[in-house]
């Protein structure tokens, strides 16, 4: 049984090839580094990932990215012996403009180290790259309009300008004629086109509506790569728009993979909202099973509304606790930081556990000492052990729930004026524009030594907790989780991403002082 979503948390824009039996999926990871995350599965149920390719300073550099650019919609294809995989690196969100790098690198293998980004064109978002059966490439990819009405918070049709067309070649790049092959459907806000190719049709398939509630796969087909295409006759393969009270929301943006048996799949990014439509786990993948029918795809069941549970004679992997001791080697795979790739200058591994070098704010866009997790789960436990001597209120180091600068939770350890070494909470619960920062509770006097930091999340509610030796003592308020979700703060459009929970340092004096973290535990449905 499938059981969407198969990538739980944050794992949007979901592009699947098969490779003879291996099934590869590779999603965004937007600000989060290293770029891009791909998951590989044998049979369609269990998924284990194994690459995040873009790991050097020569493949990706965020460092000044805003929230929720950076890394855009890749898509991952196999041909000629390798992996291609296309790129975008957002440069900018609101506003007319978006600045919009494509790249391609490729690569052997999956784990391998991928080559030297090609520049492709920055005309829009949401590249692909097609490999016709002649062995000629294409690329296609949204174009944006900055004289349209469009921002990163109220996007609008205007600025999706269609769908480009365009032969490609690692020797030449892009050349010959570029079309605009696709305007899309009155849905509007065109985007993540993927072409393929079946008994002599070509297909296209988009995501429309934004990435909100009205979100869609629209399908196309055309006997001619540069179209007209003409759109499928229910517009959409698959939408959630019309099924507000179903727990799969916000389907749309996927990819079509046949299986060796000749059985089509496509996959979707999908959310599971809590109450009042607010989504901590973003945007994340699943997958539904489509047939043919007059040269058409369509979902197994019927309708445009996927399902959670989908048959197929496999068994998924219970899911369990993720207990880690630091010591010396690579990061454990769960963890990512943001936007840097010089990670030596936020934290490094030693026999005493992960330490964090504090540099900037959690309100950064430069170098931000933060490693964390996805949330994967409605209800969990995360917690970890912390060893820190601040000698200032600029000095902080703890656990945080973390979505974005503008909505985050976190207990922190510092030097309080006239309190000395204490606990303080400080919350951005989702304001905009200000980003105001809110202490929701008074600071709480700790000894000298090691403390160990818990947070425990049941659906909206929030709760920390900490102790020194002995019983686990709540600290602060019931705190409100639905914020640190796609849909808190300025709301729908407006961030795209997902809720992480981890460890955060900082130091706005400019000292570098470091915190370090003997071990992190994540417990799927143990909340207190």
């Amino acid at each position: 049984m499938i059981r969407n979503p198969i990538l739980p948390g944050f794992n949007a824009d979901p592009s699947i090839c098969r490779v003879g039996a291996d099934y590869y999926i590779a999603t965004s990871t937007f600000e989060w580094y290293p770029g891009v995350q791909i998951h590989h599965s044998r049979d369609l149920v269990n998924w284990a990932l194994v690459a995040r390719p873009l790991n050097r300073a020569a493949l990706l550099d965020m460092r000044g990215n805003p929230d929720s650019c950076g890394i855009w919609a890749p898509c991952l294809s196999h041909a000629d012996g390798r992996f291609w995989l296309v790129y975008t690196d957002v440069k900018r969100l609101d506003g007319a403009f978006k600045d919009t790098p494509n790249s391609i690198t490729t690569c052997e293998s999956i784990d391998g180290d991928w080559s030297d980004p090609i520049y492709v064109n920055s005309s829009g978002f949401d590249p692909s790259l097609f490999h016709d059966d002649d062995g000629r490439k294409y690329v296609v990819n949204m174009r944006w309009n900055h004289r349209g009405r469009g921002t990163g918070g109220n996007p609008k049709h205007a600025s999706f300008d269609g769908i480009l067309l365009q032969e490609w070649s690692p020797e030449r790049g892009l050349f010959g004629p570029v079309a605009n092959i696709f305007d899309g459907t009155p849905r509007g806000l065109t985007e993540a086109p993927h072409l393929f190719k079946r008994d002599g049709w070509y297909y296209l398939t988009t995501a429309e509506g934004g990435t909100g509630y009205d979100h869609a796969v629209t399908m196309a087909r055309s006997r001619s790569l540069w179209g007209p295409y003409e759109v499928h006759p229910d517009r959409h393969l698959m939408t959630c728009a019309a099924a507000p009270d179903h727990p799969i929301q916000r389907s749309g943006h996927g990819q079509y993979v046949e299986a060796p048996d000749g059985t089509g799949w496509h996959t979707f990014l999908m959310s599971r909202p809590l109450p009042g439509r607010f989504s901590p786990m973003g945007r994340e993948t699943g997958l539904e099973r489509v047939v043919w029918r007059d040269g058409w795809l369509y979902l197994e069941a019927g309708g445009q509304v996927p399902r959670v549970e989908v048959p197929l004679a496999a068994t998924a992997a219970p899911r369990r606790a993720v207990e880690r001791r630091f010591g010396p080697g690579p990061l454990p795979p769960e963890f990512q930081w943001l936007r840097t790739p010089d990670p030596t200058r936020i934290f490094r591994l030693t026999p005493a556990g992960l330490v964090l070098i504090g540099r900037e704010s959690l309100g950064s866009w430069f170098e931000q000492a933060l490693v964390a997790r996805r949330q994967e789960d409605f209800v969990y436990g995360a917690e970890t052990e912390l060893s820190f001597d601040p000698q200032s209120y600029q000095q902080a180091a703890g656990l945080t729930t973390y979505y974005n600068r503008h909505k985050f939770h976190a207990l922190m350890l510092t030097d309080e004026p006239g309190i000395g070494r204490a606990l303080t909470i400080l919350s951005c619960p989702g304001d905009w524009p200000d980003a105001a920062l809110t202490l929701p509770a008074a600071p709480v006097p700790v000894g000298a030594g090691p403390l160990e930091l818990r947070v425990s999340v049941d659906h909206a509610c929030q709760q920390f907790f900490w102790r020194q030796g002995g019983a686990w003592q709540a600290i602060g308020p019931t705190l409100d989780a639905a914020v640190i979700s796609d849909e808190g703060g300025r709301g729908e459009h407006g961030s795209f991403t997902g809720a992480f929970v981890g460890m955060v340092a900082f130091d706005t004096s400019g000292q570098a002082a470091e915190a370090t973290f003997t071990r992190f535990a994540y417990r799927p449905g143990a909340a207190l």
